[in-house]
Order: structure tokens, then C-alpha cells, then sequence
């Protein structure tokens, strides 16, 4: 609760006190409704929620109170609208914040981000990783425990990114490929005492980057309003993927789900770090594109970068329009078997797929379309993915769901 004195007539402020019980329940749904942008105001809040104006009142008043929300006041009406205005909501400029890091396999790089998937700080990206993962984790959360000395804010937890899949529940990195780090590398239990390190309060998680960049886009960007999303998307190195049912990351048993980067779609292909061959992993990574179009990794950059660029700037090139088409199609191939087993309302594409699909969209829906059962029967949509750094918001996702689960519970400690 807040603290403040009640300025209210005694029964009044019983009154408001009993509502406030009765949908003391309601903060966390009523706090995601405004965090994802499906509440713009107390009207839209009173009725997603089911419950009455003064309860939702109440709710948005108590979010107010914690720091989170800001609740207009003075509501006025829009030109031409009739009854009475509503009061409008938004996220607190100066609330709590999250600390967000991602690694990667050409350096890594931390944020603070607020509610509503908002990076308030960013530190530059940094393109050395160690080996040993104690010092590159220890090394980004210094970075961002240097944005916080600076901020000033508050921070209520923490969420790390990682391009390997994470197995739970004890928070492993089993196939960190693009990484020099050990198979099994305790990364969570690493993050979260570096975190405890540097005086940063809140709990600690890690998840992989395509799970947390599709987690960030169906409550943020290209992928909101969809029931079952596909995330599939390019990291530095290598092929991701990611599914989102009814707003929850489907990751499995253990954690290891949507390894879709070792669907074979070329038997014949290039040999891949797990030991088969013409995985989409190697068949359709940057690496692949600017091998298939015969340019040579250069030092100016990432691989994702460099291949994104190539696409963008030289695709009527015969040559890299030749290599972006084999890409396209071998995507293609795996998106189809995806459709067919997991049946999404909607695909997302991220990294270099992104490009390569602006670049060309009719040629993978064709690919997808034909060679998919329920792509004949009605095409499924493809779009792009929409936010710049996902995996950084969908790291700070996971740092926020303990106060978007239990708002009161999460803050008053």
C-alpha cells in the first residue's frame, strides 16, 4: 500500500477500502492490461477485467499509488464523442525498471527497461566474448549496473538472454554452438549472483533469445493479438525458434522446445555443429548467405549485419539475389513443416529472415503455401518482426512477470 494519509470522509474511505479488496485479485491482470497496451483507459480496464467502474477505480488507483501508472485526472472528451469521458492510463515515466542483458556470439550488451517494453537506457554493444562465462556476465552486469548508478531508478529484477537453449529448472545453457562456453554452463545461477554482486534487487532469470524475442513481440510488437504464435528468426549465428500459446512461451518439459534450427532441409548439405547435415542452422544464417554468395566475412561488423546489408543493398545482384532465393526457399521448407505440426494463427520473422523476407515476401509465402497442409487450405500470415532489440525486451519481460503476477507482493519488499 502506499502509506499516504486518506483526505476522504471516514466511510468513504471504507467504501473505497472494501473495493480495493475485492479486486486486490485484479492488480496484476488490470497492470498487464496497461503493460501490454490493451487498456488505454479506465473504461476499456473496467470492462476487460469484469468488474465494476469503482473497483476498477480502485485498482487504477492503487497501480497509481505503487509507482506504476499514471492515471489522468482531468479526462476530456474527443470531438464528437458523446457520454462521459474516461480516464485515461498510462505507465509511470519515472516507475521501477528492469535490468536487461543479451549475449550473443559477436558480444553482448545491456539495457533498463520499463514497463510497456520501453528501453529507457542502452549501453553500447560490446564485440568481445570471453570464453569463460563468469566474465562475460560479470562484465554486462557491470554495464548495467552502471546505467542504474546513472538512472537513479529503481530496480525490481533482472533477465538475461542467451543464444542456446536454457534447460529447467536449473537454468543451463546445454547448446551454447556459437559460444567457446562449456556445454551446461550454469548461466542463471551465474547471473543471478553477479546481480547479487553489484547490490542489484530483484530475482534473476535467463531464458533463450529467440524465446524471449518472440515473448517481447506478442505483447509488444508484430506478434500482439495472436492466440498461437511462431517465432522464427536469424541470431548472429545460427536459427531460432519460439512459440507463444495463449500469451505464455510454450518451452516444454524442460525447457528445450522449437530447436528449430536443426530441421534438416537439405540432406545433402553443409555438415552442422550438432552433427547432421543441412540443418536450417547452417542452410539459413547469415554465414550460409555470404558463403552462397560468395563474399567473405569481413571485420566491419557482425555476420548478421553484414549479410543483412548485403541483401538490402546488393539484391539485384544476380549472384546475391541467387544465394537470398536458395535462403528463402530452404526457410520456406522448414516454415511448412512448422505449419503442419504446430498449426500458428500467425508467423513472426526476426534477424536476417526479416530481411530476407522484405526483400522478397511473395516468394516464402508461395514456399510456405505450397508446401504446407493449411497453407492450401488458407494461407497462414507472415509478417516481420516489429521491435529493435526483442531479445533485450523479452529478457526484461521475464524480470517484470513477477509484477505483473503480484504487483503489492513484488514491490512492497
Amino acid at each position: 500500500m502506499s502509506g499516504k494519509a486518506d483526505p476522504r470522509p471516514a466511510g468513504e474511505g471504507t467504501t473505497s477500502r472494501a473495493r480495493l479488496d475485492r479486486g486486490r485479485g485484479a492488480l496484476g491482470p488490470a497492470l498487464e492490461l496497461v503493460h501490454t497496451g490493451r487498456a488505454p483507459t479506465r473504461a476499456v480496464l473496467t470492462a476487460e477485467l469484469g468488474v465494476t467502474r469503482a473497483t476498477a477505480g480502485a485498482v487504477a488507483a492503487e497501480l497509481e499509488a505503487l509507482g506504476l501508472i499514471r492515471v489522468d485526472a482531468h479526462p476530456t472528451a474527443a470531438a464528437g464523442s458523446q457520454g462521459r469521458p474516461s480516464h485515461r492510463l498510462e505507465l509511470a515515466d519515472d516507475g521501477p525498471v528492469v535490468l536487461a542483458a543479451q549475449v550473443h556470439a559477436d558480444g553482448f550488451r545491456a539495457a533498463l527497461v520499463a514497463l510497456g517494453g520501453r528501453i529507457v537506457a542502452t549501453t553500447p554493444g560490446c564485440e568481445v566474448v570471453d570464453a569463460d562465462p563468469v566474465k562475460i556476465l560479470s562484465a554486462v552486469v557491470e554495464a548495467g549496473a552502471d546505467l542504474l548508478r546513472a538512472s537513479g531508478r529503481r530496480c525490481v529484477g533482472a533477465g538475461l538472454a542467451v543464444p542456446s537453449a536454457v534447460a529447467e529448472p536449473e537454468g543451463l545453457a546445454l547448446n551454447p554452438l556459437h559460444l567457446a562456453w562449456p556445454v551446461g554452463a550454469p548461466v542463471r545461477e551465474i547471473f543471478a549472483e553477479r546481480i547479487g554482486a553489484v547490490g542489484v534487487e530483484g530475482p534473476a532469470f535467463a531464458a533463450n533469445d529467440v524465446n524471449l524475442a518472440a515473448l517481447a513481440e506478442h505483447r509488444h510488437g508484430a506478434g500482439r493479438g495472436a492466440r498461437d504464435l511462431l517465432c522464427v528468426a536469424t541470431g548472429h549465428r545460427g536459427v531460432g525458434g519460439a512459440l507463444v500459446l495463449d500469451g505464455r512461451l510454450h518451452t516444454g518439459s524442460s525447457g528445450l522446445a522449437l530447436e528449430v534450427g536443426h530441421l534438416t532441409v537439405n540432406p545433402e548439405g553443409r555438415p552442422c555443429y550438432c552433427g547432421s547435415r543441412g540443418c536450417l542452422d547452417v542452410e539459413a544464417d547469415p554465414l550460409a548467405l555470404l558463403t552462397a554468395a560468395g563474399r567473405e566475412p569481413g571485420p566491419e561488423g557482425s555476420l548478421l549485419h553484414q549479410a543483412s546489408r548485403l541483401v538490402r543493398e546488393e539484391y539485384g545482384d544476380p549472384v546475391v539475389r541467387t544465394a537470398a532465393e536458395s535462403l528463402i526457399d530452404r526457410l520456406g521448407l522448414g516454415l511448412a513443416g512448422l505449419v503442419n505440426i504446430l498449426n500458428p494463427d500467425r508467423i513472426i520473422l526476426g534477424g536476417l529472415h526479416r530481411t530476407l523476407f522484405d526483400a522478397d515476401p511473395e516468394r516464402l509465402r508461395a514456399v510456405v503455401a505450397d508446401r504446407s497442409l493449411w497453407g492450401r487450405s488458407g494461407s497462414v500470415p507472415i509478417l516481420a518482426c516489429s521491435l529493435d532489440h526483442n531479445s533485450l525486451v523479452g529478457a526484461a519481460e521475464l524480470a517484470w512477470q513477477p509484477v505483473l503476477d503480484d504487483p503489492l507482493g513484488a514491490l512492497s519488499g
